[in-house]
């Protein structure tokens, strides 16, 4: 006969490991990317290259982590003025054009927004704005995207788009998806600043 004892304290033991283990999986960052550390960094930054040949899209981004947020700055040179949308990538990769970068950051399944919006993306970071001299200075604070996590944004790609994220307000086929902003102009892979 099985001992009741036996098996409660097994399936007790069993469960706590696998919540332990849940928890430490879900605030570990994942290391199977070289631009990924081991540790949560507090800063970490990309340097932006054009999506074709010839293009003059040049700038670098940080991000630095505190205070429950990641602040985004940096600036970029080379653009049309006028807004430009602004979004992190699910992967990792600035080839194709930045094509490869594929779509916008969602693990969590929701629609396109904008950046204050409860239904968004995580890597919905909205617009940065080139003035007359094609310069955006961009200021970003935010507090979904993570260095850790289901939000972790650590080895994926930033990319600047050609055209306006109408914040998933626009009307447009692809409002809810892409915010409509365009094609790709430029992007970087997001490492860990040691």
């Amino acid at each position: 006969m099985v001992d009741i004892k036996l098996t409660v304290s097994v399936a007790a033991a069993l469960l706590v490991g696998a919540v332990v283990g849940g928890l430490v999986g879900h605030f570990a960052v994942p290391s199977s990317d070289p631009n990924v550390p081991k540790a949560v960094p507090a800063d970490a930054q990309c340097i932006l290259q054009g999506a074709v040949a010839n293009s003059n899209v040049r700038g670098t981004i940080s991000f630095r982590r505190g205070g429950g947020t990641i602040t985004v700055t940096g600036t970029v040179t080379g653009l049309s003025p006028g807004k430009h949308g602004f979004h992190v990538h699910q992967a990792g990769s600035t080839a194709n054009g930045c094509k490869a970068a594929k779509g916008h950051f969602n693990p969590l399944g929701k629609a396109h927004g904008a950046p204050s919006s409860a239904e968004r993306h995580v890597g919905d970071l909205g617009n940065i704005v080139a003035d007359a001299n094609q310069l955006a200075n961009i200021n970003i604070k935010d507090s979904v995207i993570r260095f850790a996590g289901d939000g972790n944004i650590l080895g994926r790609a930033i990319v600047i788009h050609a055209g306006e994220d109408d914040l998933g307000l626009g009307g447009q086929s692809d409002s809810k998806t892409t915010g409509h902003a365009g094609a790709r102009l430029a992007c970087c892979i997001i490492g860990a600043v040691n």
